[in-house]
């Protein structure tokens, strides 16, 4: 594959990123939980998409330049999220989805204004097509206007919860921890833990690694994790140090889910219980308040009532 040139995203991306999201969108709840003692929970569920991915979105649409369309590969959460930016924006977007996708998602996508393409069997068909769609593409986490739009949750924590703080967040490509990272660099009184899944930890290596490196993953029902990291990714880069890198079992996950359900009356897809389950597992240290990341609610009804089943 091409290794496209990306570069990193800065504070000035952060602030504009900001404004194109606080004009849109209402700030997401944040509540308080008995998950452990202090706990609070970011409510990204609430989203008009389910997910946190639409701050991303709605960033990246408002970044591009006049007259230029944008194209992405997802027929997930980045999907629905271009498909409500560009609803609001009136922009040109294409959304490339492999012809094994769920139709339930198509279906979901292609009720917003963009131009929808089938192409290919599988998620990387559908990327390495709509790479050579005219436009500017905007990845799901590999796009310094996408990983700014993510830090928004940052921002308004700032107006949300007094520090010090430990955030806690899922990760798959590392777009939302990243841009968490560049606010909690800002910030200044914030520990951030990311959260993978146990069969696939991209980040975790190539943060390790000081370069992207590729891993073996593994299959798990919560979607939004695994997968490995497009070369020349720049979100390990954005992280660094700034964050601790932890994973979770699919057991884990689904132990999260039912205590969501169980106690705050909550839908999570399984992504967005990650950060739930690092703290019921006891895998996270805690300095000050932990504030832990819920960041999305997109599953469907069958997959939700097997994993929330009692064994």
């Amino acid at each position: 594959m091409t290794v496209r040139a990306v570069r990193a995203p800065g504070r000035d991306d952060l602030e504009s990123a900001w404004r194109a999201v606080s004009a849109e969108l209402a700030p997401t709840p944040l509540v308080p939980s008995g998950l452990v003692k202090g706990a609070l929970l970011k409510l990204e569920t609430f989203q008009p998409t389910g997910a946190f991915k639409v701050r991303g979105a709605l960033a990246a649409v408002a970044a591009l330049p006049d007259g230029v369309p944008a194209v992405t590969a997802s027929a997930g959460n980045h999907g629905l999220g271009m498909g409500y930016a560009a609803a609001k924006a009136g922009a040109d977007v294409t959304v490339v989805v492999s012809t094994r996708a769920s139709q339930v998602k198509v279906d979901k996508i292609g009720a917003y204004p963009v131009r929808l393409v089938q192409h290919g069997l599988t998620y990387d068909d559908a990327e390495a097509h709509a790479m050579t769609l005219p436009g500017h593409y905007v990845s799901p986490y590999n796009d310094p206007a996408v990983i700014a739009g993510q830090g928004t949750i940052g921002r308004e924590l700032d107006r949300q919860a007094d520090g010090p703080l430990t955030v806690i967040a899922p990760v798959g490509g590392g777009g939302l921890l990243a841009g968490l990272s560049l606010w909690a660099r800002e910030r200044g009184d914030v520990r951030l833990v990311g959260v993978e899944s146990a069969v696939s930890r991209g980040v975790y290596a190539s943060v390790s690694a000081g370069r992207v490196v590729e891993v073996e993953v593994g299959e798990t029902f919560a979607d939004g994790l695994p997968g490995n990291l497009e070369p020349g990714c720049v979100t390990p880069e954005v992280i660094g140090d700034t964050a601790e890198l932890t994973s979770v079992t699919d057991d884990q996950i689904r132990t999260a889910l039912r205590w969501l359900f169980h106690e705050h009356g909550l839908v999570a897809e399984g992504a967005g219980a990650a950060g739930v389950a690092v703290v019921l597992a006891g895998q996270v240290r805690i300095t000050g308040r932990p504030i832990v990341v819920i960041s999305g609610r997109n599953i469907t009804v069958p997959t939700f009532t097997d994993a929330i089943r009692e064994v």
